[in-house]
């Protein structure tokens, strides 16, 4: 438990295909926010836009916007947030 909330591992969701498929790690809270992430070799935590989108629908007041959207929002965080490959960004440092 940590702030109050219990996470709760859940392995990803099977029905959508992914490079890096069995890599990846899902994050519940008590309040069914999902935290949702795939790691890179190096072992960095990494997610789409696909994983930003269903973090956002999985809010108590759901966010739900275009691909467009993330992209903009992901590239006006920069240098915060890296591009590692295309259409994958990871935390900078």
């Amino acid at each position: 438990m940590k702030d109050g909330h219990r996470l709760a591992f859940e392995p990803p969701p099977r029905s959508r295909a992914s490079p890096l498929r069995s890599r990846g790690c899902r994050f519940v809270s008590d309040n069914g926010i999902e935290v949702d992430v795939d790691f890179a070799p190096d072992g960095s935590e990494i997610f789409d836009l696909w994983r930003l989108r269903w973090y956002g629908l999985s809010l108590p007041e759901p966010l739900d916007v275009t691909d467009q959207d993330l992209r903009t929002a992901v590239r006006s965080l920069r240098p915060l947030l890296t591009e590692v490959r295309p259409g994958w960004f990871s935390v900078a440092g």
